[in-house]
Formats: structure tokens, C-alpha cells, sequence
């Protein structure tokens, strides 16, 4: 009989949710430490792309999330008096990536994952600290309030600020300021018909897409000062996007001060040196955090959590391989991908959020140029992130499709 396998998961995010569901299902024993009251998600919406979604088929989710899709029609990229610079459509976006884009609200993915996770698998308001992240020949130790578990895994999946990471990498030098602020909201917006799109101005962006349950998702970014703050944020959207094309103006009617959600945005500048230590690995925005300007974020941690979740599932039925051992797999795997990712999307930000108008002005002509040669050309830009896929099937989406 296989040897039991213990994983700690240190974050209960999408990311470590995932790999606690994918660690669960390869006959793991799984504990997630979530450091806030409950699991709700501070955030708005998330974006998952044909990547994610096929590495959530992994653990027998991607169908269900596909099936929370809203977007299929037109959309594309506007400027702000509403001149469109490129259009395309899901059928497009599908053809090229081999699946949907879905936007949903990060409170649903989460609830998805956590539904698949045994009742007592997540402990809330349980504060973690890494406490020896163990080698091959002795565990790793966490101390949480009261005591310590010992694990044969410890998963940093806690985020941008990472005490794991600090742990790990003590001479890193952490996350630095992108340069921009963010507001995003989720609200009703009845009778207002529109097409999904994102528009790019000078120095500012904002973005409009349909939910699944009739809502909308909208939010905003704009060059700012770290810990710049409003009084009233919704009177701030509305001084600076307030003449913008519609349906702007009628979703900042439609919205109260209280909706909005108002973040700095911060990525590691510098990549880490590795994804692991000892028996500890590292994960999403504890790994690599990036601007959100190619909407990957979310999606790199759902691919790294099944990459990671992947060998362990074959080291368990093998047996007698010490985890530990494996990890540098994990980082080989992982680390070059998504130090690529990041960079990318530090220079999008770099793009879309220019205020140069000449530099402005070269930019919307190149993509409405691109757009009328053909959109799949505008789509490019994703090829090599949006097309991947998981390792190893066959997945447990497909498993158990054939024992039915």
C-alpha cells in the first residue's frame, strides 16, 4: 500500500485552493491555512483564459467553469471617445486557443474549488508561519496559533507579500510599484446593452464585460503615486473617466461609493532564484506576481498548481522518492515560463498605459492596422501563454466523463 502523504497549503486563494483540490485528488492529506476569517475573496472578477481552463480540467472543473461564459459575441479595443481600434469575438479567441475566455466572480471559482475539499481540509482565521522548510531526509514545519504541523509539502501560495517567500528568499528584494492604481466593480446595470470590450486612453484604461448572472464587470487603472487615495472613489472614476464613451458614464451613475475597490498594483521585479526550498514551494503572486495587463495573474497560478500537484500524483504511486527531491522539477517546469509571463505583462503595462500622445498616438495606429489585416493577428500576443497545456493526461474531467 502507497505510503499516506501530508501537504500543508499556506493561502486559500484560487491558487492554493487548486492545488490543495489536485493534491486531495492524487490520495493527498491536504490542510489549508488561510489567515482571514472566511475564504471570501477580497477582489471583483476574474479573467481565465483557454490555459487555465485546461488545467482545471485536470482536477474535473474546467466544464463546469467553461459553462459560466457570458462573452460571445463582438468586443475589442476602443479608444476613449469610443473609436474602435480592433474588434474580435469569442468564436475567434476559441479557434485560436482551443477554448473560451470566461469572466466570472472570483467568489464562485473559489467556492468551486473549495466544494471538492474535505469539510475540515480548511482551517480560517489560522495565521501560518514558515517554520523550517525541511529537506529530504525531515519534514517541513509550520507553527500556526497553539502549535506546529509537520508536512511532507508546504505550499506558499499567500500571496504578493509572502511570509513564505520571505522565508524562503530572506535577500530577495520583494515586490516593488508598478506605477498604477486600480478600481474595479461588480454591480447590475439593467437595460444598458453594450459589447465587452477594453478601452486605452493616455496614461489610463478601462474595461466592460458581461457575468454569467447578468452583472458587470468593470474596472480601471491609471498612472498614480503608491497610496494615493480619494475621499470618494466613485467621484474619482467619475473625474477621470467621466466623458469616456458608453457605457461608461451609466455605469458610474449606476454604482455607489461603497462598490468600488481600490488596489495599488505591485509585481516582483526581480524573479525569484528558484520555486522552492527543501520540501516548501512557491506559488502565484508568492511566485511571481505580475501587472494585470495580460490577465494571467490568476491563470499562472492555476497552471502551477497543477504542474506542481502532477509529479507528486506519480512519486506517491511509485513510492520511497522523497518529495523534496522533486521540487527542482517544479522549478525547472514553472520558473522560466513564468518569469517570461511577467515580463511580458510589465511591458503591456508599459503600452497601454503610455502618455506620451505621440507614443499614444503610433500605438493605436499599429493595432487598428493590425486589426484590419485580420484579427487573429491582434491575437498573437497571446500565443505561447492562452495555448497551453498541462503536462500529463489523462484528467480527471475525463476519467470521469468514461465511467459513466
Amino acid at each position: 500500500m502507497a505510503e499516506s502523504r501530508s501537504a500543508v497549503v499556506v493561502g486559500g486563494g484560487i491558487g492554493g485552493l487548486t492545488a490543495a483540490v489536485a493534491l486531495h485528488q492524487s490520495g493527498w492529506q491536504v490542510t489549508v491555512l488561510e489567515r482571514a476569517a472566511s475564504l471570501a475573496p477580497v477582489g471583483a472578477a476574474i479573467s481565465l483564459a483557454p490555459n487555465s481552463l485546461r488545467a482545471l480540467d485536470v482536477i474535473g472543473v474546467g466544464d463546469e467553469i467553461r459553462d459560466l461564459a457570458a462573452w460571445q459575441g463582438d468586443g475589442g479595443l476602443r479608444t476613449p471617445r469610443g473609436r474602435w481600434l480592433s474588434r474580435t469575438d469569442a468564436d475567434a479567441v476559441a479557434a485560436r486557443f482551443g477554448g473560451p475566455l470566461v469572466l466570472l466572480h472570483r467568489a464562485t471559482l473559489v467556492a468551486t474549488l473549495a466544494a471538492r475539499l474535505p469539510r475540515d481540509a480548511v482551517r480560517t482565521g489560522t495565521p501560518a508561519t514558515l517554520a523550517d522548510p525541511g529537506d529530504a531526509g525531515r519534514p517541513a514545519r509550520v507553527s500556526v496559533p497553539g502549535g506546529e504541523l509537520e508536512a511532507d509539502l508546504v505550499v506558499g501560495a499567500d500571496g504578493i507579500h509572502s511570509a513564505v517567500r520571505r522565508s524562503l528568499f530572506p535577500d530577495h528584494p520583494g515586490p516593488v510599484y508598478s506605477g498604477f492604481t486600480t478600481w474595479r466593480v461588480v454591480i447590475p446595470l439593467p437595460g444598458v446593452e453594450f459589447a465587452s470590450h477594453e478601452t486605452w486612453g493616455r496614461g489610463r484604461i478601462w474595461g466592460t464585460h458581461p457575468l454569467k448572472d447578468g452583472r458587470v464587470y468593470a474596472y480601471a487603472a491609471a498612472l498614480a503615486p503608491a497610496g494615493e487615495r480619494a475621499p470618494d472613489e466613485r467621484a474619482e472614476l467619475l473625474r477621470r473617466y467621466g466623458d469616456w464613451h458608453r457605457p461608461v458614464p451609466e455605469i458610474l451613475a449606476a454604482i455607489r461609493p461603497e462598490d468600488v475597490l481600490r488596489h495599488d498594483v505591485h509585481h516582483l521585479a526581480t524573479p525569484l532564484p528558484a520555486l522552492h526550498r527543501g520540501r516548501v514551494a512557491l506559488l502565484g503572486d508568492a511566485a511571481h506576481a505580475m501587472p494585470p495587463t495580460l490577465g494571467q495573474g490568476g491563470n499562472q497560478a492555476v497552471e502551477d498548481a497543477i504542474v506542481l500537484a502532477l509529479p507528486h500524483s506519480r512519486l506517491r504511486s511509485s513510492g520511497g522518492t522523497p518529495i523534496g527531491t522533486d521540487l527542482p522539477a517544479y522549478t525547472a517546469a514553472r520558473l522560466p515560463r513564468t518569469t517570461a509571463v511577467a515580463r511580458k505583462a510589465v511591458r503591456t503595462a508599459n503600452l497601454v498605459l503610455a502618455t506620451n500622445p505621440v507614443v499614444v498616438a503610433v500605438r493605436n495606429a499599429l493595432i487598428a492596422a493590425l486589426s484590419a489585416i485580420g484579427p487573429a493577428l491582434f491575437l498573437r500576443s497571446f500565443d505561447g501563454i492562452a495555448d497551453w497545456r498541462p503536462p500529463q493526461p489523462p484528467y480527471a474531467a475525463v476519467e470521469a466523463r468514461g465511467s459513466r
